[in-house]
This record gives structure tokens, C-alpha cells and sequence, in this order.
């Protein structure tokens, strides 16, 4: 098994950044047998396909290393890099470019969602980007790709991409690319604002209320907790009880899925109690799994030189790897590359 995947270095990661997406990495890595391999990366190539500040990029990147190692991954046991370290990935992307076709780019739906109204002022990246995404998992011949609904299209595009460019430039016998199969990680749980409970946490939010960041400390956490909007009934022992009380069923959910409980579990353990016992409950929990993660993270974030080496030596072992499909690209292709 080779497993990809890559998140977009935002800093400031939050509750439900970690509970999404990162906490899922972590199990990955550690289930991962001799024969098999990770390569997570800080998708920075990607992140240049919406407006941005380029000194912001490069420490939101570095913060965001020594977040994903101290919320466990380790950099000798995966490999972690940024995509800007091996040009491979944007290597990759032109010459797919050419086997892409415009009607299946047309046909990508976050291309509608994020250039909005403005389709003509969005970047030629924002509408290429998933050719890249493509580069960045058939680069490394990945078996596996863990993906959430919104990516899913994105991933058949990359099969698409791969299965064509296979047929048009290969011997049946000698494809270029694996095709990668989707892992669609457990149920992650739709972690919602503390302030209101039909909305996504995220950090866009402009109240610091709203969410809860793996960095905040004890206090803090404890803080938020008890100030997170509620309503005035008590807990119910079943989940069918909590439909129509989002708030409700927000914090629920947050405690099942940090315990690694069912919502049914917590209330059987909660049910007929009021708010005024559930949320320090919540909040020790909270503290608990999130005060080790921060006070690393705090020790790392200070030794930019340390974050430096461990991108290096990831991106050094991704140049190794890539180096063979990227020759076999440009041979198949028939270009001269010379290789390196």
C-alpha cells in the first residue's frame, strides 16, 4: 500500500481540522505494515491558486509541520514534505495537462463553488487544480487516496487522467500510472461552531469563540466550553432526542468523537442532564487530548531550523520516489528529458 494526501498550509488549525482530517493521518501511519508507505504534504503549490500573502504562506507552511508532528505524525516513519521542494509535482501537472481534457475541468463542481460569481476573474490554477491534485497521487504510483465527499470527483478525474494518458501512450503491458483507489476514512464527525451550531467551526469565523484551536491551553479550552451556546433542556438518552437542537447535538458530537464513543454511548452516560454538568465534563475531555498537542506543538513551532531540516529530508526521499514515473512520463511521451 502507498498512500498520498495533502492538506493546504492555513495555520491556525482547530478542533475540527484535527478530528477531519489529521487524526485520521495518524492512525494511517500507525497501521501502515514494513511494506508500506505515506507521503503527506502541505499542498503550498496549490494554495497560490487563490489570492495570498507570500510571507504568510511560508510560516502558515512551517506552522503547519510542526502541528501535523505534534499531533503525531513522525517525519522518520512518513514522508512529509511541501509540494514547492519537489518540482516533480508541477512537472507532472504540464504534461497532464495535455491528456486533461476542458470538459472534464468544466465538470468540476469546487471550481463553481470557489471562483462564485466571478468565474472570469479566477485563476487558470483554480480551474487546473485538480489536474495538479492528480500529479501530486499518480506521481507517487499511491494504491490509496483517503478522500471526504468534496474530493471524491477529484479523485476520478485523477483515474480518468491516468486510465487515458495509459491508453494513448502505453503498452497494455507497460502502463505509466497505477490507477489509485479511494479510502473513504470512518465517519468523521461534522464538528460545528460553538457559537452556532448550523455552521462549520472554521477559521474564517471571525469570532475567536467559535471554535476551538489545537493550540489554545487549558484555560482557554475550559473558556470556550463553558461560553459555547446552548439551549435550556436537559440531555436526552437517545439520540433521535436531539433533532431540532443543533448546539446540542454539536457538543454531543464533539465529545463521541473525541472519547471514540457513539452519540448513543454519551448519552446513555449524559442523558437527563443539564448543560451545567455536561460541559465540564466536555471541556476536561477537551483538555485532556488537546494540552499535549499544543505544549509540543509550542516547543516545535519556536525551532523554525528543526521544520526546515524535517521538509528537507521528506522532500528528499519524494524527489527519490517520483524520479522513475516522471522519466516514464517524459519517455512515453516522447521527450527528450535526459535523465536526472
Amino acid at each position: 500500500m502507498r498512500i498520498v494526501s495533502g492538506i493546504q498550509p492555513t495555520g491556525s488549525l482547530h478542533l475540527g481540522n484535527y478530528l477531519g482530517a489529521i487524526r485520521n493521518w495518524v492512525r494511517m501511519q500507525d497501521s501502515m505494515d514494513a511494506d508500506s508507505q505515506c507521503l503527506f504534504f502541505l499542498a503550498d503549490l496549490h494554495a497560490i491558486s487563490m489570492p495570498h500573502v507570500p510571507g504568510e504562506l511560508h510560516s502558515a507552511t512551517l506552522e503547519m509541520v510542526a502541528a501535523l508532528v505534534a499531533c503525531g505524525i513522525d517525519p522518520d516513519r512518513s514522508i512529509l514534505f511541501n509540494q514547492a521542494q519537489v518540482p516533480a509535482h508541477a512537472e507532472l501537472q504540464w504534461l497532464l495537462n495535455g491528456t486533461a481534457r476542458m470538459g472534464w475541468l468544466n465538470r468540476m463542481t469546487q471550481f463553481k463553488d470557489k471562483s462564485g460569481k466571478n468565474r472570469e476573474g479566477a485563476s487558470v490554477a483554480l480551474f487546473t487544480y485538480p489536474v495538479l491534485q492528480a500529479a501530486d497521487v499518480l506521481l507517487y504510483q499511491a494504491s490509496h487516496v483517503p478522500v471526504g465527499e468534496d474530493q471524491k470527483q477529484h479523485l476520478e478525474l485523477a483515474r480518468d487522467v491516468a486510465q487515458k494518458f495509459n491508453n494513448d501512450f502505453c503498452s497494455e503491458d507497460a502502463p505509466v500510472f497505477t490507477l489509485p483507489d479511494p479510502i473513504t476514512p470512518p465517519e468523521a464527525a461534522r464538528i460545528m461552531s460553538l457559537r452556532d451550531g448550523t455552521a462549520k467551526m472554521s477559521k474564517s469565523d471571525p469570532s475567536e469563540m467559535s471554535r476551538i484551536n489545537l493550540m489554545d491551553d487549558a484555560d482557554e479550552i475550559m473558556k470556550k466550553v463553558k461560553k459555547a451556546k446552548t439551549d435550556p433542556e436537559p440531555l436526552p438518552s437517545e439520540s433521535a432526542g436531539l433533532q431540532g437542537r443543533p448546539e446540542a447535538l454539536n457538543l454531543v458530537s464533539i465529545y463521541a468523537a473525541v472519547s471514540g464513543k457513539e452519540v448513543d454511548a454519551v448519552l446513555a452516560e449524559f442523558g437527563g442532564q443539564g448543560f451545567g454538568a455536561f460541559k465540564p465534563a466536555l471541556g476536561n475531555l477537551l483538555v485532556e487530548t488537546i494540552a499535549p498537542l499544543s505544549a509540543r506543538f509550542v516547543e516545535l513551532k519556536q525551532d523554525r531550523e528543526e521544520l526546515d531540516a524535517i521538509l528537507a529530508k521528506g522532500a528528499l526521499k519524494a524527489r527519490g520516489l517520483a524520479e522513475p514515473t516522471l522519466n516514464a512520463t517524459y519517455d512515453a511521451l516522447g521527450l527528450v528529458r535526459g535523465h536526472h
